[in-house]
């Protein structure tokens, strides 16, 4: 029986967006007056992304806890999180932890890692997909009809 993975598309993302995120930051250090939103919303922006963060930490590691013992028993996970998102870990990245970053470094090029990092989810999230149906075939199927594949459902 095919086993799932732990890392998914996790690592093509990384590949990607990381490089970009670096190269933002290194650019928003070098030249803040051209990528910052600007000195009038820089507290407000920086509580907000502090609240960005802390929610895409509490999601992710919330979602981490609960999909380790799903992979070890190669079970579908379809509670919590997953109940409300098919990829929570890498919405909890791409919707919050990336946004979070970008509003407390007052950084506008640092918020568009989020665009970079959803592109390629986007281009890469049908192998996960795919391995997923073929390991536990209808009972995906179903799961994948209900649940959202990434903006979580919160009603």
């Amino acid at each position: 029986m095919e086993k799932l993975t732990f890392l998914g598309i996790g690592p093509k993302i990384g590949r990607v967006a990381l490089p970009y995120l670096a190269a933002a930051i290194t650019l928003n250090i070098l030249y803040p007056p051209v990528f910052s939103f600007g000195e009038a919303v820089k507290l407000p922006f920086k509580v907000a992304g502090i609240v960005l963060l802390a929610i895409s930490l509490v999601y992710y590691f919330s979602t981490l806890r609960m999909m380790i013992p799903g992979l070890r028993a190669n079970r579908l996970i379809t509670k919590g999180a997953y109940s409300i998102c098919r990829n929570p870990l890498y919405s909890a990245l791409i919707l919050f932890f990336f946004p979070g970053l970008g509003l407390v470094c007052n950084s506008w090029i640092i918020l568009t890692t989020s665009i970079v990092a959803y592109l390629v989810f986007r281009m890469a999230i049908h192998e996960e997909e795919e391995q997923l149906e073929r390991i536990f075939g209808d009972e995906y199927r179903v799961y994948m009809k209900r649940t959202p594949r990434f903006i979580p459902k919160i009603l």
